[in-house]
């Protein structure tokens, strides 16, 4: 099954896709797909709920009750970026693979739609696209004791686009990459949260991306130098992780900060897609100043 949500910003609706496609409504579950609902149990309360057979329906999209799609979870209160996490990557960033975590974070207000509007920010000839893994917590951890123990507390995944302003990022950063993250529509989410008992450790999966339809990114998530499991076990030593907090594991070689691409300017469509986690498309448009 997959998790979504689906309506106007600030009014989506909860909703699930079952095995055969159908999409129902869960507004008798839960009011949104948020931490609260993770950290009851909601996913396991959804499948019960499907085998029940006592979800309404949602509407028939042939009626004209299309709806825009919003990021799978609402309101995280967390985004944690691993940063260099393949090495190839690494070495187009000019670095060598890392011996342990790179962390930052992006503001949780940069997470949009899988369909969204990506907005350049004013006076940037530099903003990047990252398709990533993301991982979304299902319940607190704090001090996790294995890596094995840290699947236990995954609530699943999704396809995320960490889009980087690399002026911002590296050259007037501070040192701090959170400076180039953090901008209006910098993460589209979705389309879909897929729990982990369908996923497994994450291990295996490809991810791709495309501007304007020319490649650009292809990888595996086997490629990761740190796992999911490694990377939630790792972080879990040095913040509290809440449910409905979302990991963005780190992007594969294929970057226009490699120096191979042109980075992203009004007009450019980009696309990005990871197995079994469905596809994301982002229209590029320059950001007004208000």
């Amino acid at each position: 099954m997959k998790l979504l949500r689906l309506g106007p910003v600030g009014h989506e609706i909860p909703a699930v896709i079952d095995d055969h496609g159908i999409p129902y409504v869960l507004s008798s579950l839960t009011a949104d797909i948020d931490g609260a609902f993770l950290a009851r149990g909601g996913i396991d309360e959804v499948a019960r709920a499907l085998a029940a057979g006592s979800l309404e329906r949602l509407g028939d999209p042939a009626d004209g009750s299309v709806l825009r799609v919003g990021a799978p979870i609402a309101r995280p209160s967390a985004v944690i970026c691993i940063g260099m996490n393949y090495a190839a990557h690494a070495a187009e960033s000019g670095s060598l693979p890392p011996k342990d975590l790179v962390i930052f974070f992006k503001h949780p207000n940069t997470v949009v739609g899988p369909y969204d509007t990506v907005l350049i920010p004013p006076g940037s000839t530099k903003t990047d696209w990252e398709v990533e893994l993301a991982v979304v917590i299902g319940r607190r951890a704090r001090y996790l004791s294995s890596p094995d123990e840290a699947l236990d507390v995954i609530a699943g995944f999704a396809v995320s686009n960490d889009v980087s302003e690399r002026e911002y990022q590296i050259d007037i950063s501070g040192g701090q990459w959170s400076k180039g993250k953090s901008a209006e529509t910098f993460n589209p989410l979705g389309p879909w949260l897929v729990p982990l008992g369908e996923i497994g450790d994450g291990s295996g999966l490809r991810l791709s991306s495309t501007v304007n339809g020319e490649p650009r990114q292809d990888s595996s998530t086997s490629d990761l130098i740190f796992g999911v499991a490694e990377i939630v076990y790792k972080l879990s030593q040095f913040t509290v992780l809440e449910p409905g907090d979302v990991i963005n594991t780190g992007t594969p070689e294929g970057v226009a900060l490699s120096g191979r691409f042109e980075y992203l300017t009004d007009g450019d469509v980009f696309d990005c897609t990871i197995e079994k986690l469905g596809a994301q498309r982002q229209n590029i448009t320059q950001g007004k100043a208000a």
